[in-house]
């Protein structure tokens, strides 16, 4: 901890009060394995700034309605901003409400990345991405499991965004895998954990 004095340029002697400023020990430190930190801060801070990004809503499937609603609403508001939604397909939960929220805004500020083909997906999700305009599928993964599709599609949705917003459990490994996959690519990130 490192305590700081400020005085009044008028009268030094007089009065002084200080300010105690908590001082982590990785602050004071430049890591020599991390030297282009300023240049990520700044990256970030560009992005943050941006009017309009491209922002991917990825997340549990298993979530009560009333956080499906809740994600629904942030779709349609970061659309109704300008903003881009890019998500996978899914029947229930975080990807389902991120395609409905961004469809009741502007059906073109939409991108779902499928981990497979849309054939390959259960008939609500097909259902679902009725009149969605931009669907990207990969036949290339169609003899993969769901689960290694899935890995593979988080990382392509992630790739395509400039920020990142998760819904998981402290215990969803392949969604914490792709958060520190995003803080690799240096993508804003916000988690929201579920549990």
């Amino acid at each position: 901890m490192t305590e700081i004095l400020m005085s009044s340029k008028d009268d030094d002697k007089e009065k002084q009060s200080s300010i105690v400023v908590p001082i982590d020990d990785d602050m004071d430190v430049v890591k020599s394995n991390s030297p282009n930190t300023v240049d990520e801060l700044a990256m970030e801070l560009a992005t943050i700034k941006q009017s309009a990004k491209r922002i991917a809503i990825i997340g549990s499937r298993n979530l009560p309605i009333t956080h499906q609603q809740m994600i629904e609403t942030l779709a349609t508001a970061l659309v109704m901003q300008g903003n881009t939604i890019i998500t996978s397909g899914g029947s229930s939960g975080t990807n389902a409400a991120a395609i409905r929220g961004a469809m009741k805004a502007n059906p073109d500020k939409l991108k779902v990345i499928l981990p497979q083909t849309i054939g390959q997906q259960p008939s609500d999700v097909q259902d679902q991405l009725i009149g969605v305009p931009n669907i990207v599928e990969h036949s290339d993964r169609a003899m993969m499991t769901l689960a290694d599709a899935s890995r593979v599609c988080n990382r392509e949705i992630i790739d395509d965004c400039n920020q990142l917003i998760c819904f998981l459990s402290h215990t969803s490994k392949t969604l914490h895998n792709a958060v520190q996959y995003a803080e690799e690519g240096h993508k804003v990130i916000t988690v929201f954990y579920l549990d």
